[in-house]
């Protein structure tokens, strides 16, 4: 899928700005914290689910001061669109999840189909533990009823992106987290 880079560039100076640089961070802090609390000690495996969950993850670590390890795997629904149903796995973890407390760490819950099928795979794995982190709950009516152990934010349901949450595979790097204007939403 080719997007026109003036359309891109439309997005991002047409949208309008949820949370600063500095909120986001502030609730990177606080879910440091909370998964200092709930895995220090454990030697947790975190995983990333790419590409939204680089960011976060990536932003994370060095607020977790404890021995670690770190993989990804890449499951998706959307595949650059803004909609999408069905579950695609473009790859898996290296490391072997049996007896694991296994961290996933993604960008968003949206409907949860995603992240609930990636936890479940991971408990199918042998994961002792699987905890889920997000850093933006989108509050909406569609969801499927899985809900994150770790959240950094609740946002209303609006088409978002900044901080790995990306509009048709641009934007993850947005300086904040930013809504799409109507125009633009589908």
């Amino acid at each position: 899928m080719s997007v026109a880079i003036d359309e891109i560039n439309r997005v991002r100076q047409q949208a309008r700005r949820i949370c600063s640089r500095a909120e986001v961070e502030d609730a990177l802090n606080h879910m440091a914290e909370r998964i200092t609390a709930r895995t220090a000690g454990r030697n947790p495996l975190l995983l990333a689910v790419m590409n939204g969950g680089l960011v976060p993850l990536g932003m994370l670590l060095p607020r977790l001061d404890f021995p670690l390890r770190v993989d990804y795997l890449h499951a998706t629904r959307y595949r650059e669109r803004t909609f999408g149903t069905d579950l695609q796995w473009k790859k898996r973890p290296e490391t072997s999840l049996e007896g694991e407390t296994v961290v996933i760490v993604d960008d968003i819950l949206d409907e949860g189909y995603t992240l609930d099928a990636i936890a479940a795979y991971c408990r199918e794995q042998g994961a002792r533990e699987v905890i889920s982190v997000v850093l933006v709950h989108k509050q909406h009516d569609r969801s499927n009823g899985f809900e994150a152990d770790i959240v950094g934010m609740t946002m209303p349901d609006q088409y978002l992106f900044g901080y790995g949450m990306d509009y048709k595979g641009y934007w993850r790097n947005a300086p904040g987290i930013f809504a799409v204007g109507e125009e633009h939403e589908h």
